[in-house]
């Protein structure tokens, strides 16, 4: 939906309907995770995808149809059999679909929502899915106000704190509560998408490994930020537009930087004097990965000089050394694949074993 948002901005504010198909949830080896959405604009133009290609020619068909009538519907894909002609999914998972016609009269803060999520300002979507509410009614969440309506006071009350909390985790998923909000009760369904800002990646070392890991991790959605202490080699033209650079003693940049579970921390200087008090710092405060650079070696003594620093045991456990994955990989393109693959792994409990190798879902639940 965020790679999506600025072209479905774009229609809106020209003042043209479109379909929007959100999958709201899933199970089994879904192939997309809920928020996933596809959009059908002017001149029958799609963006997105809500199965990876399985089912998106019903859903083309499914929201012009919304778009002509403006009622929203909600719709479940499954496993296709034989049939070839069946529509349906052919990895066994499900995906359901709330299929809804986006207009400035049935979303008012829709511009307001896009400004926010392209600016990384936090705000919650909550939309209604089924139950005795207006299907496809929205709701707009943000730290400090709302816009917008499922319908009663009651249950807006009740999701704009859920809403509220959901965003600080950062998370998205389907809701259930009474008609008029009651917490026990599961009539009407809400679904909240949550866009949080981007994680961020701290990359300390301005070498080339940084500039391939930066680029990957922009690639991946991360807010790229790049330190070293030498300005001849912190400078912007070295690394890939957006990402910023900043020229500071790598464990003093840290240290007046605020990370939180989500953080990504690479360590690729290798160099004692820089990397130890640097790590000493990332091992004591929250971050989802933290990798460092150097060989078996210098992992060794890097271990030694940290634990007489004082970290304990399970601060050292934290540290993923050498990083990355091993696939072999020679280049700096090659090593920023194997560390991107091993913060992937990580966050979503992945083996990094092949998938021929391995049995069970190829997309467990999160």
């Amino acid at each position: 939906m965020r790679d999506i948002l600025p072209v479905l901005n774009g229609w809106y504010t020209a003042g043209l309907p479109f379909g929007l198909a959100t999958v709201v949830s899933t199970s089994r080896s879904a192939p997309r995770d809920p928020g996933a959405a596809m959009a059908v604009g002017p001149d029958d133009e799609v963006v997105g995808s809500v199965s990876g290609g399985c089912v998106e020619g019903a859903v083309f068909e499914l929201a012009q149809e919304v778009v002509a009538s403006g009622e929203a519907r909600l719709q479940t894909f499954g496993y296709s059999d034989e049939d070839a002609f069946a529509v349906g999914l052919t990895c066994g998972g499900e995906i359901t679909l709330l299929v809804r016609s986006v207009t400035a009269a049935t979303d008012p803060a829709f511009a307001e929502i896009a400004e926010s999520v392209t600016a990384g300002r936090p705000v919650t979507v909550a939309t209604v899915v089924d139950g005795p509410a207006p299907r496809g009614a929205t709701l707009a969440v943000w730290p400090d106000r709302v816009a917008g309506t499922l319908g009663t006071t009651g249950l807006d009350v009740a999701v704009t704190a859920d809403a509220r909390g959901e965003l600080a985790l950062g998370a998205t998923g389907l809701r259930h509560y009474g008609p008029r909000g009651e917490r026990r009760e599961d009539a009407v369904g809400v679904f909240l998408h949550s866009f949080a800002p981007p994680p961020r990646m701290l990359v300390f070392g301005a070498i080339d490994y940084a500039a391939a890991v930066a680029r990957i991790g922009a690639f991946l959605g991360y807010r790229v930020t790049v330190c070293d202490a030498r300005p001849v080699f912190a400078t912007p033209k070295r690394f890939p537009e957006g990402v910023e650079v900043v020229v500071d003693w790598p464990h003093r940049y840290l240290g007046g930087t605020e990370t939180d579970d989500r953080t990504v921390i690479c360590v690729l200087t290798h160099d004692p004097k820089f990397d130890v008090p640097l790590l000493e710092e990332a091992l004591r405060r929250p971050a989802a990965y933290i990798g460092a650079m150097g060989s078996r070696r210098t992992h060794d003594d890097r271990m030694k000089r940290l634990t007489e620093s004082g970290l304990t045991e399970a601060e050292l456990s934290r540290l993923r050394s050498p990083v990355g994955l091993d696939l072999g990989a020679r280049t700096p393109e090659e090593v920023a694949v194997s560390v991107a693959a091993e913060i992937v792994a990580l966050r979503w409990g992945g083996s990094g074993a092949p998938l021929t190798a391995t049995a069970g879902a190829i997309h467990p639940p999160a």
